[in-house]
Protein backbone atom coordinates (compact mmCIF):
# COMPACT_ATOMS: atom_id res chain seq x y z
CA UNK A 1 0.00 0.00 0.00
CA UNK A 2 1.28 3.42 -1.36
CA UNK A 3 1.57 5.73 1.82
CA UNK A 4 0.28 9.34 -0.15
CA UNK A 5 2.36 12.56 0.34
CA UNK A 6 1.73 15.37 1.95
CA UNK A 7 3.80 19.23 2.11
CA UNK A 8 3.74 22.27 3.49
CA UNK A 9 0.11 23.62 1.55
CA UNK A 10 -1.75 20.05 1.71
CA UNK A 11 -0.52 20.17 5.59
CA UNK A 12 -3.66 21.83 7.21
CA UNK A 13 -6.19 20.15 5.24
CA UNK A 14 -4.75 16.56 5.13
CA UNK A 15 -3.62 16.77 8.66
CA UNK A 16 -4.65 19.16 11.05
CA UNK A 17 -8.92 19.41 9.74
CA UNK A 18 -8.73 15.36 9.67
CA UNK A 19 -11.73 13.86 11.24
CA UNK A 20 -9.75 10.35 11.90
CA UNK A 21 -6.22 10.33 13.82
CA UNK A 22 -3.43 11.08 11.61
CA UNK A 23 -0.13 9.74 11.73
CA UNK A 24 2.85 11.87 9.68
CA UNK A 25 5.89 10.22 8.67
CA UNK A 26 8.53 12.48 8.55
CA UNK A 27 10.88 11.41 5.88
CA UNK A 28 14.13 12.02 2.90
CA UNK A 29 14.94 10.27 -0.35
CA UNK A 30 18.29 9.59 1.58
CA UNK A 31 17.46 8.54 4.96
CA UNK A 32 18.44 5.12 5.51
CA UNK A 33 16.26 4.16 8.56
CA UNK A 34 13.42 5.70 6.54
CA UNK A 35 13.74 3.06 3.98
CA UNK A 36 13.71 0.65 6.30
CA UNK A 37 10.57 1.97 8.82
CA UNK A 38 8.67 2.54 5.08
CA UNK A 39 7.61 -1.01 4.81
CA UNK A 40 6.42 -1.36 8.58
CA UNK A 41 4.82 2.24 7.97
CA UNK A 42 2.75 0.58 4.75
CA UNK A 43 1.73 -2.59 6.88
CA UNK A 44 -0.01 -0.15 9.59
CA UNK A 45 -1.69 1.44 6.86
CA UNK A 46 -3.22 -1.92 5.55
CA UNK A 47 -4.31 -3.05 9.50
CA UNK A 48 -5.45 0.96 10.58
CA UNK A 49 -7.51 1.28 7.50
CA UNK A 50 -10.46 3.48 8.40
CA UNK A 51 -8.82 4.37 12.33
CA UNK A 52 -6.01 6.50 11.10
CA UNK A 53 -5.16 7.98 7.83
CA UNK A 54 -0.97 8.09 7.66
CA UNK A 55 0.87 10.46 5.39
CA UNK A 56 4.83 10.70 4.59
CA UNK A 57 6.18 13.92 4.46
CA UNK A 58 9.34 14.98 3.18
CA UNK A 59 11.72 17.22 5.22
CA UNK A 60 13.75 18.48 2.29
CA UNK A 61 10.39 19.37 0.05
CA UNK A 62 8.57 20.92 3.16
CA UNK A 63 10.92 22.28 6.00
CA UNK A 64 8.49 24.67 7.61
CA UNK A 65 6.82 21.73 8.93
CA UNK A 66 9.42 20.09 10.65
CA UNK A 67 10.65 23.37 12.05
CA UNK A 68 7.26 23.92 13.64
CA UNK A 69 7.27 20.41 15.12
CA UNK A 70 10.67 20.41 16.40
CA UNK A 71 11.71 17.43 14.40
CA UNK A 72 15.00 16.96 14.60
CA UNK A 73 15.79 13.71 13.02
CA UNK A 74 14.13 11.13 11.01
CA UNK A 75 12.45 9.21 11.00
CA UNK A 76 10.12 10.53 13.21
CA UNK A 77 6.61 9.85 13.54
CA UNK A 78 4.26 12.47 15.07
CA UNK A 79 0.19 11.39 16.04
CA UNK A 80 -2.48 13.94 15.53
CA UNK A 81 -5.69 14.12 17.10
CA UNK A 82 -7.94 16.93 16.61
CA UNK A 83 -5.22 18.90 14.78
CA UNK A 84 -2.56 18.53 18.03
CA UNK A 85 0.49 16.30 18.31
CA UNK A 86 -0.67 13.87 20.99
CA UNK A 87 2.38 11.06 20.45
CA UNK A 88 5.83 11.35 19.14
CA UNK A 89 7.94 8.27 18.06
CA UNK A 90 11.94 9.31 16.82
CA UNK A 91 13.94 6.92 15.08
CA UNK A 92 13.63 3.08 13.56
CA UNK A 93 11.77 1.23 16.08
CA UNK A 94 10.11 -2.67 15.14
CA UNK A 95 6.62 -2.94 14.19
CA UNK A 96 5.70 -4.17 17.67
CA UNK A 97 6.74 -0.92 19.62
CA UNK A 98 5.24 1.46 17.17
CA UNK A 99 2.28 -0.35 17.86
CA UNK A 100 2.20 -0.38 21.81
CA UNK A 101 3.02 3.23 21.30
CA UNK A 102 0.59 4.59 18.89
CA UNK A 103 -2.22 2.01 19.44
CA UNK A 104 -3.63 4.05 22.94
CA UNK A 105 -3.86 7.56 21.44
CA UNK A 106 -6.51 6.10 19.15
CA UNK A 107 -9.16 5.96 21.53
Amino acid sequence: MEIPATNASAFEQDVLKASLPVLVDFTAAWCGPCKMIAPIIEELAQEWSGKVKIYKLDVDESPEIPMRYQVMSIPTLILFRAGEPVQRVAGYQPKNRLIAQLLPHFG
